[in-house]
């Protein structure tokens, strides 16, 4: 999936029982995040919300 800027963000799924895991990689810092949801979440829905969360830790890192 792209995001801003022409960057790659590869996502990974891992189910924990009644949870998925979504983890999130920009692909050119390596900037991991991840988050937790319910396994019956869309899986559009985890996306979008592990997105904005690499989006919020990237230009949190650029203000430093």
């Amino acid at each position: 999936m792209s995001a801003q800027n022409g960057r790659e963000v590869l996502f990974e799924f891992q189910v924990i029982g009644a949870t998925v895991k979504v983890t999130a990689i920009d692909s050119v810092t390596a900037t991991e995040v991840s988050i937790m949801g319910p396994a019956s979440a869309s899986r559009a829905d985890l996306q979008r919300v592990a997105l904005a969360k690499l989006k919020a830790r990237l230009a949190r890192d650029q203000t430093r």
